[in-house]
């Protein structure tokens, strides 16, 4: 990310300042925390990473290449193959299974289930859910819920996993074990984190630590 702003329209004549002229570069593999008060632009930052938003000015940069010079539908395509989304809510579908929910990502790539079955299956035993691949969301606890929300984040096997506030939603126990999760899919799998949070416990078993503050980020 090089030089990034964003603000938005308030009013006829009035415009929110939220991020300013924002740079920093991440490593394959890292956790990197984003931490700052509520309304600092934490989940602004997330959504231009994953270009779910555009900038105002600046570039994101994926490798040597600029995500918003792509078309729109290359862009959709990037994030559907190179970036995982986990948010606060988990957002899974309660018509289907966690197995189902896992494969959404690589179905709507093009796959089939019969081809795609056992990355999910995989996935889901990784993250300790192998007696839950029928269960519907309903029939899970938060915590598992929101671990399939991972699994399915990571379907793609995508270049960077984007967590809003992944534990916000869950008891201190709980948060606990997904932190134990997260922390171990980087370490075995080289996997990608970054992820926005009030947590301290989750920010300080990070690799690196970022603050928003005053539309800036500087890293603690």
């Amino acid at each position: 990310m090089a030089g990034v702003s964003k603000s938005y329209t308030t009013g006829a004549d009035t415009r929110l300042q939220v991020l300013l002229d924002i740079s920093f570069q991440v490593t394959p593999g890292q956790i990197i925390a984003v931490v700052g008060e509520s309304g600092t632009g934490k989940s602004t930052l997330l959504h231009l990473l994953g270009a779910l938003d555009r900038p105002d000015s600046g570039s994101v940069y994926y490798g040597q290449q600029d995500i918003f010079s792509l078309s729109d539908d290359d862009l959709a395509r990037f994030r559907n193959t190179s970036v995982g989304f986990v948010f606060q809510f988990h957002h899974l579908l309660p018509e289907f299974n966690a197995l189902e929910n896992v494969a959404m990502p690589a179905l709507i790539r093009g796959g089939s289930m019969a081809d795609v079955r056992g990355r999910a299956t995989e996935l889901l035993e990784a993250l300790g859910l192998a007696g839950r691949l029928d269960h519907r969301p309903s029939m899970l606890s938060g915590g598992e819920q929101q671990r399939v929300a991972v699994a399915r984040a990571m379907m793609n096997e995508p270049a960077v996993i984007l967590a809003d506030e992944p534990t916000g939603n869950l008891d201190t126990r709980t948060a606990g074990v997904l932190h134990d999760e997260i922390v171990r899919l980087s370490r075995d799998l080289g996997q990608t984190f970054i992820i926005a949070t009030h947590n301290p416990a989750l920010s300080g078993r990070a690799d690196r630590v970022f603050r928003l503050h005053n539309h800036t980020l500087t890293e603690s």
